[in-house]
């Protein structure tokens, strides 16, 4: 009876134990998770599987490849760069003081139409080695000054175009002050006629409608000592001022492009284009190249042969890799799950 008594206790602490120590241990409870047991989709990688799997993306790659290539060689573009041209000769040794200076910026420029262009037609500035995403550049804005007109006063952020003389500058900091304002005005050359730059909707909808107010104007802007760019009419709020919405959605490379307007009417081939530019933007100061640009768009957006060229390479090479795999599967074919390749099945030495 006491040795029944003493083993039942024994027992007891042994599981008393036991489940102590299960308590205590870092091991993670058991399940299927836990232990990768779930249901799952294992493919097994033969040698006609991978060479289908090449084949089927060069099948799918290589024709978007042409489709993307063929559209982006189909738009048509004429890029005219201006900066150097439109320096008289007496200041070509000075042209910092040509910039600044009162002297006529008025510049004449022709262009000839190299293929039908289809409208629209949208016409860019592009500017080179500016670099729009310096930290400090891309900070001195007000997004609340810019939505609402209660937060005028809302210029901290803006340093050093943040006040002129002791008033709250409208729209304030370095991206709004620096507001490109080279002007262009195109005439067609055959038939002397001027030719309308739409510049409504030029802007994302989303920066109208949500980032500019209806009801925030333009206050002591450019009315420092220092003049960066363009001014901005007084009477209209900034939501519909989209030169500047366009100019304030910051570029992320020193080479970018914006859109200045839209020429809505097809140029043929051959036509002259005349173009006479105000050339008011300062980019001599930091070495900077100034571009016009007249362009059609293809489904697949501008011109742009990067994706094409990346489609084709990318299935030209599984084109390449399938035939491989192919050559070698024929010419050395191995037997799926053979042992003798595990190398403690190989002799010493052998291969």
């Amino acid at each position: 009876m006491n040795t029944n008594t003493a083993s039942s206790s024994s027992g007891v602490a042994g599981s008393a134990d036991a489940t102590a120590a299960r308590r205590n241990s870092k091991r993670p409870k058991y399940s299927k998770f836990t232990q990768q047991e779930l249901p799952a989709c294992k493919p097994i990688l033969t040698p006609r599987v991978v060479i289908s799997a090449f084949l089927l993306v060069t099948i799918v790659f290589i024709p978007i490849g042409v489709a993307s290539l063929y559209a982006s060689r189909n738009v048509v573009e004429i890029v005219d760069r201006y900066e150097d041209d439109c320096v008289p000769a007496n200041f070509k040794n000075n042209k910092i003081a040509y910039i600044q200076g009162s002297t006529d910026k008025t510049c004449n420029r022709t262009i000839i139409v190299p293929k039908r262009m289809k409208q629209p037609i949208y016409v860019y500035y592009q500017l080179d080695n500016f670099y729009q995403n310096h930290r400090r550049y891309v900070k001195s804005r007000s997004d609340e000054q810019l939505k609402d007109s209660k937060n005028a006063d809302s210029v901290s952020d803006c340093k050093p175009e943040d006040n002129a003389n002791g008033q709250p500058i409208v729209p304030c900091g370095l991206i709004a002050w620096s507001l490109f304002n080279d002007t262009y005005t195109f005439f067609h050359g055959d038939r002397n006629r001027n030719l309308t730059v739409n510049k409504k909707e030029i802007s994302w909808k989303s920066d109208r409608e949500h980032k500019f107010g209806k009801d925030v104007f333009p206050k002591n802007f450019q009315s420092g000592s220092l003049i960066g760019g363009k001014n901005l009419s007084t009477d209209i709020p900034l939501s519909e001022q989209e030169d500047l919405i366009v100019w304030m959605r910051t570029a992320a490379l020193p080479t970018f492009r914006k859109l200045y307007g839209k020429i809505e009417e097809d140029l043929q081939e051959g036509d002259v284009i005349k173009v006479t530019l105000e050339n008011n933007y300062n980019t001599y100061s930091f070495n900077g190249k100034k571009k016009l640009v007249l362009s059609t768009t293809s489904w697949l957006g501008g011109k742009n042969n990067f994706l094409g060229i990346a489609y084709l390479t990318v299935g030209g090479l599984c084109f390449f890799l399938a035939m491989a795999f192919t050559v070698i599967y024929f010419i050395k074919p191995r037997q799926l799950g053979d042992p003798t390749y595990l190398s403690w099945n190989r002799t010493p030495g052998g291969h």
